[in-house]
């Protein structure tokens, strides 16, 4: 990795721990902070190194959102702990190798030498280290002769994504055996919750008023104040749903549209058909980023894009896609080995538009002009959201944008809508049986160790039926909570408008932007409605044709808006009912239901 890359000025390296060179490590390292912050800690930095420094805990817990800077919260952290001779050694514990050598390189820019290549076989570190980089399963391979170290000398430990220790219990209690004497232990994440009831290793855990234990955290900066200060970037999330058609391993054929009220079984099945290769949703969606990365590039020439594939087949075919559309083969990441770390420095070192990983590897994945990506895997734990999303949000300047291109699923929908939510890790909820339908919403999605067997399993799902059909739709946008649009054609002039909104605006514009383009969106409808109707009335077109289309249409509307809401189809009804007047839908008139279906649309503009 490359010192100077995301215009990261050049500084001899320390020969000891600096403060100073601390003081001017960037607030956004490894990348260069946001518009010239370089040279200051943030505002939330300063704030938790004070609280820190006041108290002097054994044990800290930071969270702070992707891109906020908690490695250079952290270093700083350990220059002061390392000069004021509080501790003499430090070690530091992360999810991935390629985040080892990350974090070494960091480190060496405010004078801490760390051995990422350090082995549990090496047994004594050189004398030229002031510490190791470890992998939490590495820990937990020997977590004896880490223990022996940590006594050896008064240790910094710093626990990097401290929600990987409960990945397993081995790893757990590897953690917990091998640090529990450690002089002062950090501990950092982005993410403080877990899809299990799994506990983490020196995370305080407190009742609330239901009696259930939630972790609590000592500082914490979440994604939605972030958002406010111009640190993180605002993200859009393009909704896409459509016809989904399958066979199943019985023979049955069936048909069902992404997106509407279906059973959780249908809903994977529709998901899983979405996402195969050969249908055509796939394509669609990964021609409509494509075309986004390019409107986003006319602001941001280095912007790139990234598509999170559930396992090897898909990336590869993914990967085939875009080679077909872009005219350039994209870089491939296919698994957390050794050269996976190579083909993510070079690909953040270009400025090629494409990167395809397996969603295995996309925490390790730190590549800031990230400002594209396309949610390709049936994951859909919140922790795997979050990480996953916190690829795209790091701010370079002021202004920049990320757009995350997803499934009209109602799991990722309901994540996408709460991407401000703080939340904690709960102990006292109910385990879900691993052998029950619901697998797929509680994958052990960050046990890099599990990989291999993820994509397996996955892959043997998937094969249980054949895929006949699978269209893509443009559903709208989801943006801070809200969502806009009413629906598009893939490639109608309705869909590039939304494509088409520029890569520099802040959340405001943002904000102000999406409503102009539902409003002229909407208008645009009413004239085709308006134009269509003529037509049909002109054509002599049997009354009970005309009723059973737009009653088709109203449920269509429905069913979009019950997506949206939340409210039952039920619930919709009887509130059209009650402001329009007439009897149930059945036996409704024309007209009836023509009002319905423009008050409805009135909704999806804000006015209620």
């Amino acid at each position: 990795m490359n010192a100077a890359r995301g215009g990261q000025a050049t500084h001899p390296t320390p020969t000891r721990a600096s403060t100073s060179a601390a003081q001017n490590l960037s607030p956004a390292y490894p990348r260069r902070a946001a518009w010239g912050t370089a040279g200051s800690l943030r505002a939330w930095q300063a704030a938790a190194l004070g609280q820190y420094l006041e108290t002097m805990p054994q044990d800290f817990l930071a969270v702070a959102t992707p891109g906020a800077g908690k490695t250079t919260f952290a270093l700083r952290v350990a220059t002061e702990l390392l000069s004021s001779g509080d501790v003499h050694k430090v070690t530091i514990v992360c999810p991935t190798e390629h985040l080892k050598y990350q974090w070494a390189e960091a480190a060496a820019r405010v004078g801490i030498h760390i051995d990422p290549s350090y082995s549990n076989s090496q047994g004594a570190l050189g004398s030229r280290f002031d510490g190791v980089a470890l992998t939490y399963a590495q820990v937990a391979a020997n977590a004896n002769l880490h223990r022996a170290r940590t006594d050896q000398a008064r240790t910094l430990v710093i626990l990097d994504e401290i929600h990987h220790a409960g990945d397993s219990l081995s790893w757990g209690d590897g953690v917990r055996e091998a640090f529990t004497d450690a002089t002062r232990r950090l501990a950092l994440t982005g993410t403080p919750f877990r899809s299990d009831t799994s506990p983490i290793p020196f995370v305080t855990y407190e009742e609330d008023e239901e009696g259930i234990r939630r972790s609590r955290a000592d500082y914490t900066y979440g994604y939605g104040d972030a958002l406010k200060d111009g640190v993180v970037r605002p993200v859009l999330f393009m909704s896409y749903s459509g016809q989904m058609a399958w066979r199943t391993s019985a023979g049955d054929e069936v048909s069902a549209r992404l997106g509407e009220p279906l059973t959780k079984d249908m809903m994977k099945q529709a998901w899983r058909t979405a996402l195969d290769p050969k249908g055509e949703w796939i394509p669609a969606v990964l021609r409509a980023a494509d075309l986004r990365l390019e409107e986003v590039r006319r602001a941001v020439p280095d912007a790139g894009g990234l598509v999170i594939a559930s396992n090897q087949e898909h990336a590869r075919a993914y990967a085939r896609h875009l080679r077909l559309i872009t005219g350039k083969a994209p870089t491939i990441v296919l698994s957390d080995d050794a050269d996976a770390s190579d083909r993510i420095s070079e690909f953040a070192d270009s400025t090629d538009k494409w990167m395809v990983a397996v969603r295995m590897v996309s925490e390790g994945v730190d590549v800031p002009r990230l400002a594209v990506g396309v949610y390709a895997t049936n994951a859909s734990t919140p922790l795997f959201f979050a990480q996953a999303i916190g690829r795209y949000v790091r701010a370079r300047r002021r202004g920049e944008t990320a757009t995350v291109f997803i499934p009209s699923v109602v799991p990722l929908l309901t994540l996408a809508g709460a991407m401000e939510v703080e939340r904690d890790h709960a102990l006292d909820r109910p385990k879900r049986d691993e052998a029950s339908e619901d697998d797929m919403w509680n994958p052990e999605d960050a046990l890099v160790a599990a990989a291999n067997r993820e994509e397996k399993a996955s892959s043997d799902l998937l094969s249980q039926f054949e895929v006949l059909g699978a269209d893509a739709e443009f559903d709208g946008v989801l943006f801070d909570g809200a969502a806009w649009g009413a629906g598009a054609e893939v490639g109608s002039e309705e869909e590039q408008e939304y494509l088409g909104i520029p890569g520099l605006l802040d959340a405001d514009q943002v904000t102000t932007l999406l409503r102009a383009r539902q409003a002229d969106q909407v208008a645009a409808q009413k004239k085709t409605r308006a134009a269509q109707k003529m037509r049909e009335e002109n054509a002599g077109i049997p009354a009970h044709k005309l009723r059973a289309a737009k009653r088709k249409e109203l449920q269509h509307l429905v069913s979009t808006w019950s997506r949206r809401s939340g409210e039952t189809h039920a619930t919709i009804h009887s509130r059209l009912r009650s402001r329009c007047g007439g009897p149930e839908v059945a036996q409704a008139t024309t007209e009836q239901i023509e009002a319905r279906i423009a008050l409805l649309r009135e909704w999806f503009v804000g006015r209620h």
